[in-house]
């Protein structure tokens, strides 16, 4: 079969590799629609690389080549438990249950299957993802799509869990001085201001609006003209970045007090070093981005003297369901199919075919630019 294999740092080689080898309990799937994740961007760029060998080090690409792409929506070709034909969305994380490891480790029997002993992600950490023409996977990772859902909605699943699940931190971080639903005003968090309205920042504030019924203010941060016109039409405050720094912004927009939930989603350093004058004493740091790159590590000195509660949520997966199915996967596409979330409006440029992969990676981001999806 052919490949989009990455061989190099920004080097991208259309390839024969060999098919995939499927285990007991595989579906043989084609990828369909692959969206394009800032994650994958810096594995593309070299300024990330999660094929981790046994001794702790990345592997480089020169002698492991990768296949990207986890945000998948694929067509079953094979597969004992869904019917061919059958359309779906992956989960490209591999736990105890999707690996039938018995006895299970103690993160997936406590349902943190995304932190299991024996992790490994198709398409980030080594194992081939969707950047091709065929993909094995245990059932346990796939889910149907429902009847009637575009295929281009469904390709935000991946990204809408790992937000659900940052959201699922943050309540269960009760142990925080302000809450999303506390009983008192003084408890309560009454204000959350973000850093970046890209595809995560997008998706934040619907969940927060739509999922979550958040009734406070969201302040959003963004130098798109595009992007805060969106975050405004789910009920958000946008802040022009382009016209003061983030903490400035907020602290403007608050009255000088700051906001009791802070939420990074862009991945830029110099924000990194703006959250603490945007945050509220004793408040909540909630970092989504990663990168952050050229931030010094002072910077988290002004955060210390605040006394935030600070979470780094990570991945998307969690708890599982019925045949080892990721119950978080299931809560993002019921949003999606509901229309509690609709991300259409998100994707602003499409790519057809393998061919086009190298180019879907390797062309910067033109500023109003939110989503990209390659197409097969």
């Amino acid at each position: 079969m052919r490949a989009a294999l990455l061989t190099a740092p920004r080097v991208i080689a259309l390839s024969a590799v060999p098919d995939p080898v499927r285990s007991e309990g595989d579906v043989l799937l084609r990828p369909l629609i692959v969206g394009v994740c800032g994650t994958d961007l810096h594995i593309f760029s070299g300024e990330g690389n999660y094929n981790i060998g046994a001794d702790g080090r990345a592997l480089p690409l020169a002698t492991h080549p990768q296949i990207l792409g986890h945000e998948i929506v694929a067509e079953v070709l094979d597969g004992s438990m869904l019917a061919a034909g059958t359309r779906v969305v992956v989960d490209q994380g591999l736990n105890c249950r999707s690996r039938r490891n018995e006895p299970v480790c103690i993160y997936c029997a406590t349902g943190h299957s995304h932190h299991c002993a024996h992790y490994a992600e198709h398409g980030i950490s080594g194992l081939p993802g969707g950047m091709a023409e065929r993909l094995a996977l245990p059932a346990a990772n796939v889910l149907a799509v429902p009847a009637g859902l575009d295929l281009g909605t469904a390709a935000f699943t991946e990204p809408l869990a790992c937000v659900l699940h940052a959201l699922d931190v943050l309540q269960a971080a009760t142990h925080a001085r302000f809450q999303l639903a506390a009983r008192s005003k003084d408890a309560s968090i009454l204000t959350i201001a973000m850093a970046g309205a890209g595809p995560a920042g997008q998706l934040f504030v619907q969940a927060l609006r739509n999922m979550l019924g958040f009734r406070g203010r969201i302040l959003v941060s963004d130098p798109s003209p595009v992007k805060r016109a969106l975050v405004e039409r789910h009920g958000a405050e946008a802040l022009d970045a382009r016209r003061a720094p983030f903490d400035a912004l907020v602290r403007e927009a608050t009255g000088g007090q700051g906001a009791e939930l802070v939420i990074e989603a862009s991945g830029v350093g110099q924000v990194f070093t703006e959250l603490p004058g945007a945050l509220r004493r004793q408040g909540t740091v909630l970092l989504y981005a990663h990168g952050h790159g050229g931030t010094p590590l002072s910077a988290l000195n002004a955060l210390h003297w605040l006394e935030p509660v600070l979470l780094l949520p990570n991945g998307a997966s969690g708890a599982l369901g019925h045949a080892g199915r990721p119950l978080i996967y299931e809560r993002a596409l019921f949003a999606l199919a509901s229309g509690a979330v609709r991300p259409d409006e998100l994707v602003t440029r499409r790519f057809e075919g393998l061919e086009s992969v190298g180019i879907a990676l390797g062309v910067p981001m033109a500023p109003d630019e939110i989503k990209r999806l390659l197409c097969f």
